[in-house]
Order: C-alpha cells, then structure tokens, then sequence
C-alpha cells in the first residue's frame, strides 16, 4: 500500500520535527542525568519511600522543585507550607508559559495540556529557539509542535530513568552515610553559572545571607522568605541599571 503524497510529506516532517527536538535536547541531557541520581539518592535517605520518590518524578516532574520538596517532607512542614514553597520555587514556569502560548495556541486541549505537562528549564530554552528565527519572526511549520514534545519527551524520559536509579543507590548505601550535603552542592551548582551581572549577584548574595540568618524559622519558613529577599534586591538593581541617564548641556555662552 503506497502512502499519498501529501500523507507522506507529513509524515516526514512530523518525523523530522520530532528527532529534531530529541537530537537538540541530548546535549542538556548529560547535565540532567547526575541531577536526576542526585534527587532519587536524596529521597530515599530521607525516608520517602520509593514508590512515592519515584511517583514525585511523574507527577511534578520539577527538579530543583523535587529536592526542595524532599526536604520539607522530611521536616514534617505543613501541606500549605508545601504548597508555597513549591509555587514558588516553579514560578518562573508561568514566563515560560506566557513566552511559548502564540506558539501553542492554534493547538488543540489535548496537544496544548501535554506540552504544558513536558514545559521544563530544558525544554523550553532548546524549544523557545527553535520557534524563532534569528531575527525573532516565528517559525510557520505547522508540525513545530512536534519538536516541542520530542525534547521534552526526552527530558522526561531521562529524568524519570535517572531519578528512578538514584532511588535505587540510595538503597545501597548504609543509612550512616549523611547525603544532606548534596542538596547545597547542587544548588550552587545551578545557581553559579547564572551569576552573569549585578542584578543577579546581589540577589543570590542577599538571598544567601537571609536563609542563614532565617534557618530557625519553622517549616523551611527561611527558604520563602529568602526567595522573596532576593527576588526583590535583582528586581530593584535591574530596574536602576535600565532608569534611562538624562544630560544636562549647557547652551553655548553660559558659564
């Protein structure tokens, strides 16, 4: 049976937007392979048990979002307290939505409710990239949809791999050994490279200082108000570097 022209030229480009998402995702995979063993060691020393661990992958899919979230269960914090946290930390997720809903939107529930699910750091920096051209007019294939579920298929399924191995070193390693200490290193890990102007290292620095001077606080309470500090101190030296300068001249003639 030979497939009409027009359902064959479909077919490859649904194809080639597809292995075009996955092939451009791969290189960030390497980086989110040791996060997702990270999460999946951490959560099973804190005592969630695996099933759960694993079930958190699945249903927040969140990275940085998911070690927070090991340690406030471990900290017995409130479910309110749980719930601000995590909105908090997956806040930017609504700039990322904002930024790709032109793209997205001719698509069906269906379609615009899978993408929504996949939309992660990942996948919509390689994502955001493909549907623009260098000089920011958007793509018109109507099958780049395609290439947004294949990267973000690909950053799923490597993240629920990883983690899912991560739960099961944990298991082999004795309960004796301390891992907490991973859950910093990694966060300095991410934020690090980040740190490329003023704005951004005041707001790390002021946030830093204010989750130490608030790490009494009940509930993981420190982490929201820190969050907050820093956010407002980026915000704040962002806005005065961008305040146009206005000159003065003197008008020829006056002293």
């Amino acid at each position: 049976m030979t497939l009409p022209p027009s359902t064959k030229t479909d077919v490859a480009s649904v194809r080639t937007e597809f292995v075009g998402g996955v092939r451009a995702e791969l290189p960030i995979l390497l980086g989110v392979l040791p996060f997702g063993l990270i999460y999946g060691v951490l959560a099973h020393s804190t005592g969630i048990p695996d099933l759960l661990a694993l079930a958190m992958s699945s249903v927040m899919f969140a990275g940085s979002a998911q070690i927070v979230a090991t340690q406030l269960i471990s900290g017995g914090a409130p479910a309110m307290v749980f719930i601000l946290t995590i909105a908090v930390v997956n806040v930017r997720h609504m700039l990322y939505s904002a930024s790709v809903a032109p793209y997205v939107k001719p698509l069906s529930p269906p379609w615009r409710i899978v993408l929504a699910y996949l939309l992660t750091d990942e996948a919509y920096a390689v994502t955001i990239a493909h549907y623009t051209k260098s000089d920011g007019a958007p793509t018109q294939s109507p099958y780049r949809h395609w290439y947004f579920f294949g990267a973000g298929l690909a950053l799923w399924t490597t993240w629920q791999v990883s983690s899912g191995l991560g739960i099961w070193l944990g298991a082999q390693i004795p309960s004796r050994w301390a891992l907490d200490f991973t859950l910093p290193l990694t966060f300095i890990a991410l934020v690090v490279p980040t740190l490329k102007d003023r704005p951004a290292v005041a707001a790390a620095i002021a946030a830093g200082g204010v989750a130490i001077m608030a790490n009494g606080l009940p509930y993981k309470l420190g982490l929201i108000l820190a969050a907050f500090v820093g956010i407002c101190v980026g915000l704040w030296l962002e806005t005065r570097q961008k305040r146009p300068v206005i000159s003065v001249t003197k008008p020829e003639g006056l002293q």
